[in-house]
């Protein structure tokens, strides 16, 4: 009962003109973010965060929350009419989405990627409405060492996933770790590494380090590949999938929305996998396989219904135990602590109407995403056909005045810059940006816990506590079962040779 009422002052909520118009915006900028080629949906939602310093907590964190939902479809516009798919996660809807607009159907392969988005969107928001309340009233049990543990699990979990290289990701997590010891100790007081410079006594705030990572580091990595080409967009025709198309494909999006949703609880997997995953599944359990690869139409509902659906699954271990799910969820915590808000556990507590607003918004920018959606494709196409030239010089000065607008500082300006050069750096050798992120937002949760454990036990507190010794060693797991796959892979090879 407790749960439904505060839905339903949640859902009463939403009828404010606010609230609806910052759906909305997040929903139109989402698309857009998600349909530009190279604006994954951490950089669209990393690029907001810092505009919304000045906004009432619950209303920005419902704008970010709508960008991160709508850029999943938004993806698919661009991998469906020019086989290049604007977020990393639509990169399974190019298989048949692209076949489908060289035959004449664009307008077909749009409304199924557009249905299956947003099914899989709200079948998610009701499982994490579900299921994020009682995860979080366990969670409330944890001790510092049980903390400690999760956060450890989460770190290694999205390291072991980071870039498809172990080694590199985990190389990417230290760097953020050792970004995250500059400044006061959170336990003795005492400062370090800051080098004599009061600049450095809080150490590097996190919006620079969000926008330069994502954001300003896309900018230098096209300008890097610029080619001088705009993209060039077919003709939409206006074509949209019958009743009967849709029904046809009940299965493979209900098969789709449960394993998306689930794959995407798992911190570090993400929609990327999920949507790969979805779309081996329903090539395996379809009637016709030969087809997929050459428009199938369920080739093109499976991925993109487990893209969408990975959103609401990995708002899960954010919202309950402060773990992010994903690259985005990493940004989103930057959001939560620039208006000191906490996620986890004590999060349902002290802030009831926030959570609820996450959850309620969630299921009505689904259906935002749908009409918007509709109605809007031509326009959008439009839009994302702006040149080089000019999209990524925007963005840049855009990611440089809203790092600036938080603080005030022409410090947190150039960390940006640096941040953004370091991202560069990283994706040009391959290291994944996200586990950087991650450990600078898991940093301090990690030693701060490991401490107090440290203080109340002892070393044995790690042991004699089952919960934290049990989520340990998974995270041990986690990290080294890949390394150890690929030995035994290549031990295979050796022997066959």
């Amino acid at each position: 009962m407790e749960l439904l009422g505060n839905l339903g002052t949640a859902f009463i909520a939403l009828l404010d003109w606010q609230t609806i118009l910052a759906m909305a915006v997040g929903v139109v900028l989402g698309i857009l973010g998600g349909a530009m080629p190279g604006i994954s949906p951490s950089t669209a939602v990393a690029l907001l965060v810092p505009f919304s310093y000045n906004m009432d907590p619950r209303l920005a964190l419902i704008l970010l929350v709508s960008i991160y939902q709508a850029a999943n479809y938004g993806g698919a516009i661009t991998a469906v009419l020019i086989n290049t798919p604007g977020t990393p996660s639509t990169a399974a809807t190019c298989f048949d989405g692209y076949p489908l607009t060289q035959q004449g159907k664009a307008g077909l392969a749009l409304g199924i990627s557009l249905v299956g988005s947003c099914i899989g969107g709200i079948f998610a928001a009701i499982v994490l409405i579900l299921f994020c309340v009682p995860l979080a009233r366990v969670a409330l049990k944890f001790s510092p060492a049980a903390y400690f543990g999760v956060a450890i699990f989460g770190l290694a979990t999205v390291a072991s996933l980071g870039g498809g290289n172990v080694i590199k990701a985990i190389i990417a997590v230290l760097v953020g770790l050792l970004i995250e010891t500059i400044g006061l100790d959170p336990i003795s007081g005492i400062y370090r590494f800051t080098f004599g410079s009061d600049l450095l006594y809080d150490g590097f705030a996190l919006i620079p380090a969000l926008m330069g990572l994502f954001a300003v580091s896309a900018v230098f990595e096209q300008f890097s590949e610029w080619t001088g080409l705009d993209r060039k967009m077919d003709k939409i025709d206006n074509m949209l999938p019958s009743f009967k198309d849709l029904w046809s494909l009940k299965r493979v999006i209900l098969q789709s929305s449960v394993i998306g949703t689930i794959i995407g609880i798992f911190p570090g997997a993400g929609g990327t996998i999920a949507s790969f995953i979805c779309y081996d599944t329903a090539k395996r359990t379809s009637k016709e396989p030969e087809k997929f690869g050459k428009g199938s139409l369920e080739g093109l509902a499976a991925p993109e219904t487990g893209d969408s659906a990975s959103v609401g699954g990995a708002l899960i271990p954010l919202l309950a135990l402060g773990i992010p799910g994903s690259a985005t969820d990493a940004v989103l915590i930057g959001a939560f602590m620039l208006h000191d808000i906490v996620p986890g556990p004590l999060l349902f507590k002290d802030h009831p109407a926030i959570v609820y607003g996450i959850f309620t918004s969630l299921l009505v920018a689904n259906v935002l995403v749908f009409l918007i959606g509709l109605y809007g494709n031509k326009i959008f196409v439009k839009m994302v056909c702006v040149s080089d030239a000019v999209l990524f010089p925007l963005i840049l000065v855009v990611a440089l005045i809203g790092t600036y607008s938080v603080n005030s500082s022409l410090f947190d300006v150039g960390s940006c810059i640096g941040f953004g050069f370091l991202g560069w750096i990283f994706k040009r050798y391959g290291y994944p940006a996200a586990p950087v992120v991650l450990g600078i937002v898991l940093g301090k949760l990690i030693e701060y816990n490991f401490r107090r454990g440290l203080i109340m036990g002892g070393y044995s507190v790690f042991f004699t506590d089952k919960l934290a010794f049990f989520v340990l060693l998974s995270a041990m797991l986690s990290l080294f079962y890949p390394l150890i796959k690929t030995g035994l892979i290549r031990l295979r090879k050796g022997r066959q040779i």
